[in-house]
């Protein structure tokens, strides 16, 4: 048997009953892009129940949906991509990972740059594409990397692979990374390496994050010293600094994902593929592009029948998020909304509404009580109203 979850990453569906304590009041990512564009349509998920979880998510309600429904909470203080990823897997953060929109201070840069043996340019927060092309002329005059933040908890050092080899850009992530603690205890430090001439710049595959491990063992672990296979494809490896993972499969776009999952599922192993899809967020969310995030929504849509065709009698299928990311919403940050829960499978009941969940660990919960895995977490599995 396998468990394959899909994070659609930054597909929130409403804001949570504090999102005012974040300036997110309002937000609703999924509802509100099926407001703003005209032609919006997903059956393929409607199909599954995501239309019949919530009125405001403005999709036309399914008569009999073929898979089991809801939406689930965060407990965790955070809205970021790590914060989301962890709690699903058992973790509750109680104070969110640190951000830097007005760039990291002296005090921490003047450490990284002394153990490193490199000064830094630009520190600030900005789109990534939006920075190399700023800075990038400059960078290749200075030889100084380029840090950059973003409204998530990163410390970005972006640096062209003909002034610092790959080996070496690795190298300054890592030292930065054993030195961003306490109060300075980002969630990621993420190597850009980029290529090419000024106005041609062009950001490379060989992108690598340094990620903070989780803070005590997560239902990965479980499955993992239990005997199961954990599958990572997409940057899910990275979130969870290599822990619980028995084989990562790194992937360009939303298209690579979803074909590795599906191909991944055609092979025989039992265990949990767990697989994140980043473009709503990179390329949609962040950027404020409605029309962009609704077409990639519909894409993966239209692609979703064959992730189904290769469930086997056994498997079961989750898709989910992580937090919102409304491209109709102010600034540039997450939003802090619930996230859809929809479970499908031929041995899945259908039509089963699971309500709200307090957590999004119960997802976690449901895939330790689908291999029978003891662990205890603070969570509630919803595994036996779905089979």
């Amino acid at each position: 048997m396998k468990v394959v979850l899909m994070v659609l990453d930054s597909v929130g569906i409403g804001a949570l009953p504090d999102a005012h304590l974040f300036g997110d009041e309002g937000s609703n990512t999924l509802g509100n892009i099926a407001k703003h564009v005209s032609n919006f349509s997903l059956p393929n998920l409607s199909k599954i129940g995501l239309a019949n979880i919530d009125a405001e998510l403005h999709l036309p309600s399914v008569e009999y949906p073929v898979g089991a429904f809801g939406k689930a909470k965060q407990k965790s203080l955070g809205k970021d991509t790590t914060t989301g990823h962890w709690e699903i897997c058992g973790v509750h953060l109680e104070k969110p990972f640190p951000v830097f929109p007005e760039g990291f201070p002296d005090e921490i840069l003047t450490i990284i740059e002394t153990e490193t043996g490199v000064s830094f340019m630009a520190n600030e927060a900005g789109s990534g594409t939006d920075i190399i092309n700023k800075y990038g002329e400059k960078h290749l005059q200075s030889k100084n990397p380029i840090l950059y933040t973003s409204a998530d908890s990163v410390f970005q050092l972006a640096m062209h692979e003909e002034i610092f080899p790959i080996e070496r850009q690795y190298e300054i992530c890592k030292k930065a990374r054993a030195l961003l603690k306490g109060k300075f205890e980002v969630g990621r430090v993420i190597a850009r390496p980029f290529i090419g001439d000024v106005g041609s710049f062009v950001r490379t595959s060989r992108r690598k994050d340094f990620s903070v491990k989780p803070p005590i063992s997560t239902v990965l672990n479980a499955l993992k010293d239990h005997g199961k296979e954990v599958l990572a494809i997409g940057k899910i490896s990275d979130i969870f600094s290599g822990s619980g993972i028995t084989k990562s499969i790194k992937t360009k776009n939303n298209q690579e994902g979803i074909q590795e999952t599906i191909k991944a599922m055609k092979q025989e192993f039992e265990g949990l593929i767990f697989t994140n899809l980043i473009d709503f967020d990179m390329h949609y969310g962040h950027r404020r592009d409605v029309e962009g995030y609704a077409k990639c929504l519909m894409d993966y849509d239209q692609v979703l029948p064959e992730v189904i065709a290769a469930l086997g009698d056994e498997d079961i299928l989750i898709i989910s998020a992580d937090h919102g990311n409304d491209p109709t919403f102010k600034g540039t940050d997450h939003t802090r909304e619930y996230i859809p829960v929809l479970v499908l499978g031929k041995k899945i009941k259908k039509g089963i509404h699971l309500g709200t969940r307090n957590t999004f660990s119960d997802i976690g919960a449901t895939i330790l009580d689908a291999f029978k895995i003891p662990m205890t977490i603070d969570a509630n599995s919803f595994y036996d109203k779905v089979i």
